[in-house]
């Protein structure tokens, strides 16, 4: 068995014996556990009973973080003409259409957020393959599929954090930096949980939220205690 590093070592002993914590709680000792050399993002995993495959099941939605995300997000918009330009003075960081495609074909992508007007959607289509894998396919459920792309480019750049829930029923997010105050992380637990807990499908049945988890990026995990979590 591979020998644990002092500092995975020291870590896994803090949160030894520790569960079910307030969010406060549990983001206090994520903070004083987190050694990387990095400033780690604060990692959310969420249990959910529900079953994607069934499709009034899935659960997908998009919320705005209270203190945001700390993270640059780099956005490509499909549009043209006026609405490209609205998308570039909204700090857009790359436009286009045709060429933009092309470039996405290419297997060129250097954004995390793809947005698109609607008119621009049989274009985008045909990079269905490329963009759905990971996650990047325009949506107009989560508004990345809109007229308003100004408003679609701020929101993206400003904290914005979309959730889809996999196969096992889990839902994983970064809500935030180590290094941002507890209070802010705290904020930014709680607006993530409610948003997924409006996010509940028609189909879901017993129990929709079984388990909340929080990490850093290289840490260990600690549950959440679920009413600490939906507190307002």
């Amino acid at each position: 068995m591979a020998k644990l590093g002092k500092r995975t070592a020291a870590a896994r002993a803090a949160f030894e014996g520790k569960a079910n914590l307030s969010v406060e709680d549990a983001v206090k000792l994520i903070k004083s556990a987190a050694a990387a050399k990095f400033d780690e993002t604060l990692e959310i995993a969420m249990n959910l009973g529900v079953d994607p495959r069934h499709a009034d099941q899935m659960v997908r939605g998009v919320v705005q973080l209270p203190n945001g995300t700390g993270k640059t997000v780099r956005v490509a918009v499909f549009a043209r003409a006026a609405k490209a330009d609205e998308a570039k003075a909204a700090g857009a960081d790359i436009v286009g259409a045709e060429d933009l495609m092309e470039t996405i074909q290419s297997g060129k992508i250097e954004f995390d957020r793809c947005i698109a007007t609607p008119d621009m959607m049989p274009l985008v289509g045909r990079l269905g393959k490329i963009l759905g894998p990971r996650n990047l396919m325009p949506n107009p459920k989560v508004g990345t599929v809109t007229m308003d792309v100004a408003n679609a480019v701020k929101a993206a750049k400003g904290g914005e954090v979309q959730f889809k829930v996999e196969k096992a029923g889990v839902i994983h997010g970064g809500i935030g930096k180590v290094s941002f105050t507890e209070e802010a992380l705290a904020q930014n637990v709680r607006a993530f949980v409610e948003a997924v807990s409006k996010a509940k499908p028609a189909g879901a049945k017993g129990t929709y939220l079984k388990k909340v988890s929080l990490s850093s990026t290289m840490g260990p995990g600690v549950t959440v205690d679920l009413s600490s979590a939906t507190a307002n």
